[in-house]
């Protein structure tokens, strides 16, 4: 039930839609209500006694109460509906805004299609449920209870079949609901992993094209698709039972309710319009009494759907950053100071450097791996173990190693998308857990493995970079990220539009694209996570060329399957089954590191020498 505390709190802001959507669905009620009563009056006094005027006046009262009656229902429905899609903007809103903030750890637990389907069918879910309830939650047992009521002032010998067929009613319709309830709940289930179906094969439509696995996907969508249509019949078949029962009850109680009706009239203690007047509060009564049901199944499915909702929203980032960034900072420079000897204890003491020395050893830190390793979430073996390193400001560093050694999670480590299980990461001398949200990521560009773009404009993307950025740095980025011919050979050029992630591009393309885009932030740090995969050498190398070219002191992470771009880097982290196999420049790797060289000899044999064997 928390999720429908969660959102009735986004339902504040509507409060006064939200009592005058039941208050006139209420009123449309009770003209309802009135309209038997009516009926039994033009029977008993119009037609009953010829009297044609009475009959042509209570005429025009029932057109009254139908017009007055659709007046009220438009209108709940209105307050109804603004009152359900407001509240569910504002929840959907705070779901999105959550999930951006979460971190990768929960992003990868919980999964793409689980938030997808949250976002979309749970909502939606959740939006129905609460326009029904503000509609017709009160509105069906005002009906079954007034009914009951006016029956009595009709006749209350009559008026005795109600009160035993409604109990009679209720139980069979919700006994039919409690058996249903759960298997709607399967039935999610079975839709959400339908979803997930539907979502890889639209997303992975050309690898399975390319291996022609079409016919095995479609074999797998069915099955799913049929278990869902197996759960959804079944849940069918047992709601049908609800007519046919129902009905049997209610045309016995009419029966009963007609014979008694019958002798009422015949001792001359009930007109025959009495009769006519209850057995239509009589059909009210079950017709409402089907929708209520109907009704609580659908409010059923809602409260399960924002439980489900709640249940992302309760789940806390695993990152946490400090309240207050500048504070910390001061508290850490005088901890610092403190901590530092004198200049003249430093004098007097052999071998200890000066404070002002070790300081600036450490500004030429850019990133250090202090005895770091890490573990993905539920999973039991580390995926980085005891990592060790220094890049100096203004380095190039090649991280290589084979599928699954963990260099993409090395980086990862950097910008702090993931937090180290033990040791420490610093970047510019600070704990990466130390800075402000939002602070770390400011200095460094980030180009993922994964070429992502965004519908929109070539502008529009690298724009990410610096939403500041000038066309002259956009073009400077551009340049340096050899992408200068895609973008020129476009029509519009910097205004070319791309579609959603950048299909009407090639891979080459895309990569480039999004190296401009990362150097369009200037970073002090850039992270090129196998960006190049798709790039030819020349352009590799050209890329890097130019890279290096770039003024200031900015520290780059090169990752790559390919020895020649990492080859010149200032140093090479060689990684093997999350472990370093060894680091340094590529001759002493070459000299050094058997990893290495089987890389390096695997891509280019010619160079392989003669006495060099293969590791067993």
């Amino acid at each position: 039930m928390n999720g429908i505390k969660r959102t009735l709190t986004y339902l504040r802001p509507y409060r006064k839609q939200a009592i005058l959507a039941p208050t006139f669905k209420l009123l449309e009620a009770l003209m309802d209500l009135m309209t038997p009563l009516i009926v039994a009056e033009i029977i008993n006094h119009g037609i009953a006694q010829s009297n044609f005027s009475l009959v042509v006046r209570w005429f025009l009262v029932l057109l009254l109460l139908a017009a007055a009656g659709m007046g009220f229902s438009f209108t709940a429905q209105w307050f109804a509906a603004r009152a359900s899609v407001g509240c569910t903007t504002g929840l959907r809103q705070a779901l999105f805004d959550h999930i951006e903030n979460l971190s990768y750890t929960e992003l990868d637990t919980m999964g793409t299609d689980t938030l997808i389907t949250r976002m979309t069918s749970d909502m939606n879910q959740v939006q129905n449920g609460l326009n029904l309830v503000l509609r017709l939650l009160l509105r069906s047992p005002f009906i079954v209870v007034g009914a009951v009521i006016l029956s009595f002032t009709i006749n209350v010998k009559a008026a005795l079949v109600f009160v035993i067929t409604v109990p009679i009613l209720s139980l069979v319709i919700f006994g039919i609901m409690a058996a249903s309830i759960p298997l709607y709940a399967k039935t999610q289930g079975a839709l959400d992993r339908l979803l997930g179906t539907t979502r890889e094969n639209l997303t992975g439509v050309r690898v399975i094209r390319a291996f022609h696995n079409e016919k095995r996907e479609v074999e797998e969508f069915d099955r799913e698709n049929q278990a869902l249509t197996h759960l959804n019949e079944f849940v069918g078949r047992l709601s049908a039972l609800m007519n046919p029962a129902t009905f049997a009850i209610v045309n016995i109680a009419t029966i009963i309710l007609i014979r008694v009706g019958a002798i009422q009239v015949f001792h001359g203690n009930m007109a025959q319009g009495d009769v006519v007047a209850l057995y239509n509060y009589m059909a009210q009564i079950i017709i409402e009494l089907i929708k209520l049901a109907s009704l609580i199944i659908n409010i059923n499915r809602s409260i399960a759907c924002a439980d489900r909702i709640d249940n992302v929203l309760t789940v806390t980032s695993s990152m946490e950053y400090p309240k207050d960034a500048a504070g910390q900072k001061a508290e850490r420079l005088s901890d610092s100071l403190q901590s530092e000897p004198s200049l003249e204890e430093s004098a007097g003491t052999p071998g200890l450097k000066s404070s002002s020395e070790g300081s600036d050893d450490r500004k030429e830190d850019a990133v250090v791996f202090d005895h770091v390793s890490f573990a993905y979430a539920g999973t039991g073996e580390n995926a980085l173990e005891n990592i060790d390193f220094t890049a100096k400001k203004g380095q190039t560093i090649g991280v290589i190693g084979g599928t699954g050694s963990g260099k993409s999670t090395l980086v990862n480590l950097i910008p702090r998308f993931y937090d180290a299980s033990q040791g420490k990461v610093l970047v510019n001398g600070q704990d990466v857990r130390t800075y402000a949200k939002g602070e770390l990521i400011d200095h460094i560009g980030v180009v993922p493995q994964k070429a992502v773009l965004f519908e929109g404009t070539i502008r529009d993307n690298l724009l990410w970079g610096n939403e500041n950025a000038s066309d002259e740095d956009l073009w400077k980025a551009i340049e340096t990220a050899q992408a200068m011919e895609v973008v020129k050979g476009k029509e519009g050029e910097l205004d070319a539009l791309i579609e959603q992630n950048g299909r009407n591009l090639s891979g080459g393309q895309r990569q480039r694209l999004t190296i401009a885009r990362a150097l369009v932030r200037k970073p002090s740090i850039l992270i090129m996570d196998d960006s190049s995969s798709a790039l030819d050498f020349a352009t590799d190398l050209a890329l890097r060329t130019a890279i290096h070219g770039l003024e200031g002191e900015m520290t780059v992470f090169i990752v790559s399957q390919r020895t020649s771009s990492v080859r010149s880097a200032d140093q090479i982290i060689v990684l093997n089954d999350g472990k370093m196999a060894g680091i340094g420049s590529h001759d002493s790797l070459m000299k050094n590191c058997r990893v290495y060289q089987e890389i390096y000899y695997s891509q280019f044999p010619d160079e392989k020498p003669a006495d060099w064997k293969e590791a067993e």
